[in-house]
C-alpha cells in the first residue's frame, strides 16, 4: 500500500487525503479509490502478477487511442505490480438491473435499455479494439486455441464433474471434449476476445455510458465467446424474447464494422460458444464453491444448471447435430448432470419471477441423502489427519512415503527466482530472514504459494471431514536450501493454524525436522 502512495505522490506531487480499499472480485487484485482535497479521485490497483498488469496497461492504452469507453492509464509503477487510472465511480451494469434481475428477470424499459446501449458498445472493442493490436501482450496466451478451449474443458471435469461423484467413462468423454475443442477453434477470427464480458464488468458513466473494466485475460479470438458470456449469464435470467432483442442489436451493430457471417451460420456457431461457455462457468463455480466454499458461488450454481438444462431441451427439439448427434457421449453426461437429485431436490420458483426459472435452495456440493454416501473409502473415519510436509533437492530424488497411501502432491519451485545464485544468500537457507526478503520482494513465490494454499485448504478439509489420517506435500527446487524449504515452512505454518492439526514439517536436505502439535 505504501509503494502505491508513492506512485500517486510520483503522479500527483502530493498524497491523497482519503484511501478507500474497494470490494473485491474473484482476482488477487486489490484496487483503492485515492481522493485529493478537492474531492478528485483515481483508482489504484495492486496486482500480484506483473504479467496480467502489463497486460491491462497496454490493452488500456490502446484501447484510449482507439477512443474506445474504458479507463485511462494514469501512471504505472517501474515494476508494473501497482498503476493508476481513471475512476469510473461506482455503478456497474450489475448494480443497475439489480431489480430485474431480482425480479426474475423482468426487466423494465429503463434496464433494457441499459442492456442494449452496452451490447452495442461490444462490437466496437471487439473490432475496432482489434486493428493494430499486438497480440503478443495479452495474457496469459495471446489467442484462443485448443490447449485453451482443452484448460476450460478439463475445469469443468475437474473442479464441478467429479465433484457430483456422477459416474462416466472419462476416455469417451475426452473423445468428445476433443471433437468440441476442434469445432471451437475450426474459424480463425482475428477480433478481440474479451473472455470476461459481463455486467460487473461494464461501470456506468455518468450513471448511463458503458465503460468496459477488467479486461486483461483478452486474447484474438471468436466474438461468440463474449456473447454467451453476457447473454447466457447464470444469474441474469433474460427471456428469450429479450435476449433475441439483444442479438439483433449487436448484430447490426457489428455489421457497421466488418462484414458479419449470415445470420443462420451466426445462430449455430453461437449455440456451440453457449455449451462451451456454460461448461468453463460450472468449472469456476466448482471451484470457488465447491472448494473455496464461497457462497455467491455456491448459490449460482442452480441457475447455470438451469441454463444448461434449456440449452440441451432447446437443441433436442431442434435436431442440430451439433450437440446430441456430434457429441453423443458429452450429451448423455450432460442430461445426467441436469437430472441429479441435488439439482432438482426442493426446485422453488422465486417470487416475482416471470419466466419460471428455478433455483433451490439445496447446497449442491452437500450430499443429498437419495445420492448414497459421498465416499467408499475403508479408511474413511480412521482420523486425526496428520499432515507431512517436505523440503528436498531434485538431485537427491523425491522423499518416499512412509504412510502407504502414495505420496501426495510435490510442487516443483524451480520457476521461481533463486536466491542460491547471488553471493550473499548461498551460505543461508529458506529459514532466513535475507532469504524471505528476498523472495518475499521479488513476489513471484507468493503468486505461487497463493495458488497451492487454495488446493491444499480444500484437500486437507475434505480428509479431515472423511477422518483420512495422511497427507503428505513436497516442494523441490535445485538444491533443497532456499524457495523449497521457504515453501515447506509456510505451507505447514498456514495448515496448522487454519486447521489446528498435526503437522510435520522435514527440510530433508537441512536436516531439520519439526513437529506442530494438535491445537
Amino acid at each position: 500500500m505504501y509503494q502505491l502512495i508513492e506512485l500517486y505522490k510520483r503522479w500527483r506531487g502530493y498524497e491523497p487525503i482519503c484511501t478507500q480499499q474497494l470490494p473485491g472480485a474473484g482476482s488477487n487484485r486489490v484496487y483503492y479509490r485515492l481522493t485529493d482535497a478537492d474531492g478528485l479521485s483515481v483508482v489504484g490497483c495492486i496486482g500480484t502478477s506483473r504479467d496480467e498488469n502489463h497486460a491491462f496497461v497496454y490493452l488500456a492504452q490502446h484501447f484510449t487511442k482507439c477512443q474506445l469507453p474504458v479507463p485511462k492509464v494514469l501512471a504505472v509503477s517501474d515494476d508494473e505490480l501497482r498503476y493508476l487510472q481513471t475512476d469510473l465511480g461506482s455503478v456497474s451494469l450489475f448494480d443497475a438491473i439489480r431489480a430485474g434481475r431480482e425480479a426474475g428477470g423482468c426487466y423494465t424499459q429503463e434496464e433494457q435499455e441499459l442492456l442494449k446501449r452496452t451490447i452495442r458498445q461490444l462490437p466496437n472493442i471487439q473490432f475496432r479494439g482489434a486493428r493494430d493490436l499486438d497480440f503478443s501482450n495479452c495474457y496469459p496466451q495471446s489467442e484462443f486455441d485448443v490447449e485453451g478451449v482443452f484448460f476450460d474443458l478439463n475445469y469443468f471435469k475437474y473442479c464441478f464433474l467429479k465433484a457430483t461423484e456422477l459416474d462416466f467413462h472419462e476416455l469417451k468423454l475426452e473423445a468428445d471434449f476433443r471433437l468440441l475443442a476442434k469445432d471451437l477453434t475450426a474459424e480463425q477470427s482475428d477480433s478481440f476476445l474479451y473472455r470476461d464480458f459481463q455486467a460487473r464488468n461494464v461501470m456506468l458513466s455518468h450513471g448511463y455510458t458503458p465503460c468496459f473494466i477488467d479486461f486483461q485475460g483478452g486474447r484474438r479470438g471468436p466474438f461468440y465467446y463474449d456473447l454467451a458470456s453476457f447473454l447466457w449469464q447464470a444469474s441474469a435470467k433474460y427471456s428469450d424474447r429479450l435476449r433475441c432483442e439483444l442479438l439483433d442489436d449487436y448484430y447490426e451493430a457489428a455489421q457497421q464494422l466488418v462484414e458479419m457471417p449470415k445470420r443462420e451460420h451466426f445462430d449455430r456457431r453461437l449455440s456451440l460458444f453457449v455449451l462451451f461457455r456454460t461448461l468453463q462457468v460450472l468449472g469456476a463455480y466448482g471451484f470457488r464453491g465447491y472448494f473455496e466454499q464461497k457462497k455467491h458461488f455456491i448459490d449460482s450454481i442452480p441457475p447455470a444448471i438451469q441454463n444448461l438444462r434449456e440449452l440441451l431441451a432447446t437443441v433436442h427439439s431442434e435436431g442440430q447435430e451439433s450437440f446430441d448427434r456430434r457429441y453423443p457421449y458429452l450429451y448423455g453426461v450432460l442430461r445426467r448432470l441436469t437430472e441429479l437429485p441435488r439439482f432438482r431436490h426442493n426446485d422453488v420458483v422465486p417470487q416475482g419471477s416471470a419466466d419460471g426459472c428455478k433455483t433451490t435452495d439445496v447446497n449442491p456440493g452437500q450430499s443429498h441423502l437419495k445420492d448414497g454416501p459421498a465416499s467408499f473409502s475403508k479408511y474413511d473415519a480412521q482420523g486425526p489427519l496428520v499432515v507431512k510436509v517436505f523440503s528436498f533437492s531434485y538431485r537427491k530424488g523425491i522423499p518416499e512415503d512412509e504412510s502407504g497411501n502414495g505420496g501426495g502432491y510435490v510442487f516443483d519451485c524451480r520457476s521461481t527466482h533463486n536466491p542460491g545464485r547471488y553471493e550473499p544468500y548461498k551460505q543461508l537457507t529458506g529459514l532466513d530472514e535475507p532469504v524471505i526478503r528476498f523472495l518475499e520482494d521479488n513476489g513471484e513465490i507468493l503468486t505461487f504459494l497463493d495458488s497451492v494454499y487454495r488446493l491444499a485448504d480444500a484437500h486437507v478439509s475434505r480428509y479431515i471431514q472423511r477422518g483420512f489420517t495422511s497427507l503428505m506435500f513436497c516442494f523441490g527446487c535445485t538444491g533443497g536450501q532456499h524457495r523449497s524449504v521457504y515453501s515447506a515452512q509456510h505451507l505447514g505454518e498456514h495448515i496448522h493454524q487454519k486447521f489446528g492439526i498435526e503437522v510435520h514439517i522435514c527440510h530433508r536436505e537441512q536436516g531439520i525436522v519439526q513437529v506442530l502439535k494438535n491445537v
